[in-house]
């Protein structure tokens, strides 16, 4: 039998793709989600008896003891946007790494983020260093992966950015800030290879991010032009920005928050000589190559869009 490969968070956005990597490589997969049923949707992906799915909080200790029960390898995917970053990030994630290193697993990957620094103006980039730090000193050997914005057809980034853009008008935030996208495959190939290969990827730190460095400006731009579309794209002054984002800190909804606004002083892409995805032998996949095939929905006609072009030649 293959190795048994707990996932914390398995059934969100990158973890259906981790599952799917894992499963795919012969593993055997356990799925903790605080509610189990969550990730049932999974189950098609293995073979009989290759998928488990068990209950757990990584806030309860005793919920994260019985789900690493066992345990070959140990992947901590558990984030969140909003909410009480410290609790989920940090103490969620120790709690993870000391179950597993208690449980006698070999391997640990833990999620980060690209900006997660103890000095961010952000708490939810603080919260990810705080998180680095506790699951290295529980888990020394540790694998810690650090993505930059994940981009796949079921994210809630570039399809939020295709939503605004059937508007008339789209208003832009820091339109100069520079992020690199990465397609959530190629994530989930590195992440899955640090849990299975344990020898080769064991004590380091990847920052994984795509081929592209673009602004923000620039990505709504290529994804009006991948939609068919032609918002006016009105950029919104710092202060006025700034505003907006604190006022969204206590408003239900809002499109950005005062912490969100706090990551968007600060670019988004790989450091130079970090380790990224070609340590695992991965070729960074283009928006251009993917994106479109789920971007066609926001077209005005969907996939019966014509090609003017096409058709009067």
């Amino acid at each position: 039998m293959g190795r048994l490969v707990t996932l914390f968070g398995g059934g969100g956005f990158l973890g259906r793709y981790v599952a799917q990597e894992l499963l795919k490589a012969g593993a055997r997969v356990r799925i903790a989600e605080r509610d189990p049923s969550d990730a049932w949707f999974l189950k098609p992906l293995g073979g009989l008896g290759q998928t488990q799915f068990v209950a757990a909080d990584v806030t309860k200790p005793a919920s994260v003891a019985r789900a690493v029960h066992g345990s070959d390898s140990v992947v901590n995917l558990v984030g969140i946007l909003k909410g009480d970053f410290d609790r989920i990030h940090h103490v969620g994630a120790a709690n993870v790494a000391k179950a597993a290193k208690a449980a006698g697993s070999t391997t640990f990957v833990q999620v980060s983020a690209i900006g997660a620094d103890a000095e961010s103006g952000s708490a939810y980039g603080r919260s990810k260093a705080a998180g680095e730090a506790a699951v290295k000193s529980a888990f020394p050997a540790a694998t810690i992966v650090r993505p930059s914005v994940i981009f796949g057809q079921e994210d809630g980034f570039i399809n939020r950015f295709a939503k605004m853009q059937m508007m008339p008008f789209v208003p832009v935030l820091r339109g100069n800030a520079k992020l690199q996208p990465v397609w959530a495959s190629d994530v989930a190939k590195a992440i899955a290879a640090a849990a299975l290969e344990p020898d080769l990827y064991a004590r380091n730190t990847f920052e994984l991010g795509g081929p592209e460095v673009v602004t923000m400006q620039g990505l709504n731009e290529w994804i009006a032009k991948a939609t068919g579309r032609k918002p006016n794209f009105v950029p919104v002054p710092d202060a006025v920005g700034a505003i907006i984002a604190a006022i969204g800190s206590f408003v239900p909804g809002a499109p950005i928050t005062g912490d969100q606004w706090q990551m968007l002083l600060t670019d988004n892409v790989v450091a130079p000589g970090a380790a990224g995805l070609e340590a695992f032998g991965i070729a960074p996949t283009p928006m251009e190559a993917v994106a479109p095939a789920w971007l066609v929905q926001y077209r005005l006609h969907g996939r019966f869009t014509v090609n003017t072009k096409s058709a009067v030649q």
